[in-house]
C-alpha cells in the first residue's frame, strides 16, 4: 500500500526573499487530520569539482544560522525557475574562479524532507581551467583544496558536519571505489 496524505487548505504565513512558510491542513490515511508547516524554498546546487592532482575544491565560509564557520563544496541557490546545470556552472565560478571542461550530474538530495521543499542537485566538475573569482555581494569565502581521501576522513571524522557536502564526498568515493 502506498502511503499518502491529501491537503485540504493552506495558510500563507510569511512570504520572504528566500523561503516562504505555509500551514496546510491534512487528511491522513486513516481519514485523521493533522497540521503540517512547510518551508518552500527554490532550491539549490553543489558541485564537487575535482582538480587533475586529486584535489576537492571547498569554500570556507561563516553560517550565520549554525554560528560557525564550515567547510562545503561550493554550492548555492537556485532562482526559480533556472536550469541546475547551468546554476552549478556559475557557482563553481564564482565561488572557485574556475570552469569545468567535464560537469556531471551525481544525483539529487532534501535536505531536510520533514519540512523543506528544497532540493539540492549535485553535480560532478572536472577538467577544470582557471577562470576569474566573483563573489556575491556580502560573500566572503576561502577556497580550500583537500586531497580526496583527506576529504573523507574529514567526513568520517565529523570535521565537515554539513549534508550536502558530506553526501557528495561519499558518493564520488563510492563510485571511485566501483570503478576499481
Amino acid at each position: 500500500m502506498k502511503h499518502y496524505e491529501k491537503k485540504i487548505s493552506s495558510e500563507q504565513i510569511y512570504d520572504g526573499m528566500i523561503v516562504s512558510l505555509r500551514r496546510d491542513q491534512v487528511e491522513l490515511e486513516n481519514g485523521d487530520t493533522a497540521l503540517r508547516e512547510v518551508i518552500d524554498h527554490p532550491g539549490g546546487v553543489a558541485v564537487l569539482a575535482v582538480d587533475t592532482d586529486g584535489n576537492i575544491l571547498f569554500v570556507s565560509q561563516y553560517r550565520y544560522a549554525v554560528q560557525e564557520e564550515l567547510i562545503e563544496l561550493p554550492a548555492g541557490k537556485l532562482e526559480r525557475g533556472e536550469d541546475p546545470a547551468a546554476a552549478g556552472m556559475r557557482e563553481l565560478e564564482e565561488e572557485c574562479g574556475c570552469i569545468a571542461g567535464r560537469f556531471e550530474p551525481l544525483g539529487r538530495l532534501y535536505p531536510t524532507c520533514a519540512y523543506d521543499t528544497e532540493v539540492i542537485h549535485l553535480y560532478l566538475a572536472q577538467d577544470l581551467r582557471p577562470s576569474k573569482q566573483h563573489l556575491d555581494e556580502g560573500e566572503f569565502l576561502t577556497v580550500r583544496k583537500i586531497p580526496a581521501e583527506e576529504a573523507l576522513r574529514m567526513v568520517l571524522s565529523g570535521e565537515l558536519p554539513d549534508a550536502k557536502t558530506q553526501v557528495g564526498i561519499l558518493k564520488w568515493h563510492a563510485m571511485q571505489q566501483n570503478k576499481a
